[in-house]
């Protein structure tokens, strides 16, 4: 709302007044606005969770420490989701597509974990929602992308001019050509001759740094060109959904999910900052894709908001976030990575997500399997999620060592620098071909 109240001003020639429009400053302020928001309201919603006794139902897994966190407030992601939601409102442009869509998965994940706790909390079932119906409702939320990103015209790959000495330029709504990146990034006025409704997306190691899914498509013409856009669509829903489930899988810990989830964050703002900026996409030889800006200041309210939340969740953690905060922040990072067309990228810089979730389809199937064939079950983890595993004593199991338990802090600081190098690495793969 800022970023718009400063944009009809404008006209009045206000010093100043690029502060609040310039992409960067715009990311600062967001950042550090939710943050502010996320510490300080963050104070008031765990003493009114607490007031309510809106608490962790706790299970004595014979998980060191568990015991301990009984009592403590949950649904702690309504922290995230408000400092998110007041800091996009306030300094992104609400006209953006991508701010739009980004806006709609932080309420459509935030409502859906907030039905899953109420079940848990408020009727005592500690299932929660049916997975049936979370796969449902990830899914609604994939199709909706899916087809804005197949069907909006706001949403394309841009190519680039080039003139007799090389130099690049994209035309803006004034016939004029301009060099200027991010008044190109910030601008959202086009001319359509450069248009190209894609089903490309980067992938490392190659020379381009560019698959198209049409190259899965097994015909030719008008029915190859339904097939890749319903291959594309296929894809995006996958993302959504896989990168939705692995931050809730890895909400166990202290910190845990938040940490690794602000890591990623910080990578998909940081490519959403280079595809939108024309000098920089061509310097690294990245998909061009205009508008994506406005991503970046998304991404930074919401690296903002999870740091915030750490704050209040560190070991010992005053609040957990629930699945209010898993499932808001998995869908999140799904539906950007989509966005700036880096889907492919997700099993490197979502490692930790990945592991997470393949230790729970192992153990689950293992388990089953086992137990058809032997009469018993049998488990490759101590125990599902992994970092479990780590925390777990006195079960053997195919990968039971070490036996002894680790500190759940020293798991969580573990996996934070496991993210940090799988987040290196994939920056990295930008120049790799």
């Amino acid at each position: 709302m800022i970023y718009h109240l400063i944009q009809f001003l404008s006209k009045f020639d206000i010093p100043g007044e690029a502060l609040f429009t310039h992409l960067s400053s715009r990311a600062i302020m967001a950042s550090i606005a939710s943050l502010l928001i996320a510490w300080l309201a963050g104070k008031r919603i765990i003493r009114w969770l607490q007031k309510k006794q809106i608490g962790e139902t706790i299970r004595d897994l014979g998980l060191e420490g568990q015991m301990q966190k009984k009592g403590t407030p949950t649904m702690g992601g309504i922290i995230i989701i408000l400092a998110v939601a007041v800091s996009a409102l306030l300094f992104c442009d609400l006209t953006s597509i991508y701010s739009q869509l980004l806006l709609f998965t932080l309420f459509w994940c935030g409502a859906m974990g907030f039905a899953d706790d109420y079940i848990k909390v408020f009727r005592k079932n500690k299932e929660g929602m049916s997975e049936r119906w979370k796969l449902i409702l990830q899914g609604i939320l994939g199709l909706v992308v899916a087809l804005t990103v197949c069907y909006s015209p706001d949403i394309v790959v841009r190519e680039k001019v080039m003139d007799e000495d090389s130099t690049i330029y994209v035309r803006d709504a004034g016939d004029s050509l301009c060099v200027n990146s991010e008044k190109i990034v910030s601008s959202g006025q086009w001319k359509d001759e450069n248009v190209v409704k894609s089903t490309k997306t980067t992938i490392p190691f190659v020379k381009s740094h560019e698959f198209d899914y049409a190259m899965l498509s097994p015909f030719k013409g008008a029915l190859g060109w339904y097939f890749k856009w319903a291959i594309y669509m296929l894809m995006i829903i996958i993302v959504i959904t896989a990168c939705t489930n692995g931050a809730n899988l890895t909400d166990g810990m202290d910190g845990l999910s938040a940490g690794t989830s602000a890591i990623v964050a910080v990578v998909l703002g940081i490519f959403a900052w280079l595809s939108g900026n024309l000098v920089n996409s061509d310097y690294l030889n990245i998909m061009y894709i205009p508008g994506t800006g406005e991503i970046a200041v998304f991404m930074s309210a919401f690296v903002g908001a999870l740091l915030g939340f750490l704050w209040h969740n560190a070991f010992p953690a005053q609040v957990f976030m629930g699945d209010t905060g898993s499932l808001t922040i998995g869908g999140i990072i799904g539906v950007c990575a989509v966005l700036i067309r880096k889907e492919l990228l997700m099993p490197l810089l979502c490692g930790i997500f990945l592991m997470e979730s393949l230790s729970v389809i192992l153990q689950r199937g293992y388990f089953k399997y086992t137990k058809r064939r032997y009469g018993e079950g049998r488990r490759i983890f101590r125990m599902a999620p992994l970092h479990h595993h780590f925390q777990k004593t006195g079960i053997p199991a195919l990968l039971g060592r070490p036996a002894n338990a680790i500190p759940e802090a020293k798991i969580v600081t573990r996996f934070w620098i496991i993210g940090l190098l799988l987040a290196v690495a994939t920056l990295a793969m930008l120049k790799l071909r």
